[in-house]
């Protein structure tokens, strides 16, 4: 690339990638936007118990245990961005039809349900059709700033969707709060659309495999025979149960245990959540300092050692442990996000990226509600102080997976050398 299209940043010099960017951001609004007024709908108007509150949040997740791993498989085979088109125009009509159907009196637990499961299984498709398209439109050498550009939008922009969520909803309505998640992937299809960039048709592996099975064979021992990716797999997976763990008791650890009033808890979590921003910013500058392996080391390791702040939390300056504790977690999971992203698209052919990206997914995102389970029966069994304690211990010791690994005798992570599962040996120049 020449001089003159490399001045300035991505958003700047990069139209593709500025489209791509606006509509992933507006997306990740959207979806926090909704996290919290479809709870609300279902308590305030439904007056759903507890459990059918939990199952909607559950509800999202599931396609990722059920179809992940097909959805790979059959991503590598195709065109990633009419796949994109395609969920964000299911996300747009399923949103926009819960308040329809509340002002036709239709609107039902039943429903809320139907439509988390459908657009969870359209975030399935869309989540792994973009993170093998990516590499598409960025050269390699950009790849970095594209992910840290990326992740800190995303992070700011559910901070802004969980600040104003609750806003949203009280001056509109929680009902005509999903509106706001509707317009949102509207404006994500409209830039997708956009996009001058047409891609290839997949050649190659993916041309090649006879069947749906076999490739999604090929994605699992990828991941469990290549070193590098089995280590991040199994750190992501353990590491999503302790997130998990001490994320779904922690509001009522804030307001029973810590004393808070209900209305400042979300700003505090919020403030806390900035540390993602933050992360995004400083991911690449520091593993260009130190090497990508360090720097997921001190990122993954170092930084989540202050989560045993937030146990501490207590009411009044307090908080400001939790605050602190909940910085710097955030910001380090955000900034190894944005380095493992980036190691995993230089580091893995993209005719196997969709096939990567779900085996990852499947088992990383699988134990999200087995966290959340750990959570809530350590809090019933030992309290919720303590159950905290165990928990948020969890985090930084799950680094332990990484140093004990080739990542913690190295500097850099490779940037090629992966090995399919048929024995082939790809190169990344």
């Amino acid at each position: 690339m020449s001089g003159r299209m490399r001045r300035g940043g991505l958003l700047r010099r990069h139209r593709d990638f500025r489209l791509l960017w606006c509509g992933e951001t507006a997306g990740k609004f959207g979806a926090s936007v909704t996290g919290v007024a479809m709870p609300l709908i279902a308590v305030t108007h439904l007056h759903a118990d507890t459990f059918t509150v939990g199952l909607l949040t559950a509800a999202g997740w599931i396609p990722w245990l059920i179809i992940g791993l097909p959805v790979g498989a059959w991503v590598d085979r195709s065109r990633r961005r009419p796949i994109m088109l395609a969920a964000a125009a299911v996300s747009f009509v399923l949103f926009a039809g819960v308040p329809v159907a509340a002002r036709a009196g239709q609107l039902s637990v039943g429903l809320l349900l139907a439509v988390a499961l459908l657009t969870g299984t359209a975030a399935v498709f869309f989540q792994t059709a973009y993170s093998a398209y990516l590499p598409s439109i960025l050269e390699p050498d950009d790849q970095p700033e594209g992910n840290a550009k990326l992740h800190g939008s995303a992070s700011a922009a559910q901070i802004a969707g969980i600040s104003t969520g609750g806003l949203i909803a009280q001056f509109t309505g929680a009902v005509n709060a999903m509106f706001a998640n509707a317009t949102t992937f509207l404006v994500s299809l409209l830039c997708l659309s956009g996009i001058r960039h047409r891609e290839a048709r997949p050649t190659g592996t993916a041309r090649h495999s006879k069947t749906l099975v076999s490739d999604i064979g090929e994605g699992l021992r990828l991941v469990a025979r290549d070193p590098w990716l089995r280590t991040l797999t199994l750190f992501g997976a353990t590491s999503n149960l302790a997130l998990m763990g001490y994320q779904s008791i922690l509001v009522v650890f804030l307001v029973r245990t810590v004393g808070l009033d209900a209305g400042p808890v979300g700003a505090i979590i919020a403030a806390a959540g900035a540390g993602g921003v933050a992360g995004a910013l400083a991911a690449r500058r520091v593993a260009g300092r130190v090497g990508t392996a360090r720097a997921t080391l001190l990122f993954e390791l170092g930084l989540p050692v202050f989560a045993l702040l937030i146990p501490l939390t207590t009411d009044g300056a307090g908080v400001l442990l939790f605050i602190a504790g909940g910085f710097c977690v955030s910001a380090g999971v955000v900034a190894g996000n944005v380095i493992k992203a980036s190691f995993q698209q230089r580091y893995c052919p993209p005719e196997l990226l969709g096939r990567l990206t779900a085996t990852t997914a499947f088992l990383n995102y699988g134990t999200i509600p087995l966290g959340a389970l750990l959570g809530g029966t350590l809090g019933e069994a030992l309290g919720v102080h303590a159950a905290m304690w165990i928990t948020t211990a969890g985090v930084p010791l799950a680094g332990l997976l990484l140093l004990f690994s080739p990542i913690g005798r190295t500097r850099n992570l490779p940037t090629s050398g992966v090995v399919g599962a048929s024995g082939v040996t790809y190169q990344r120049v």
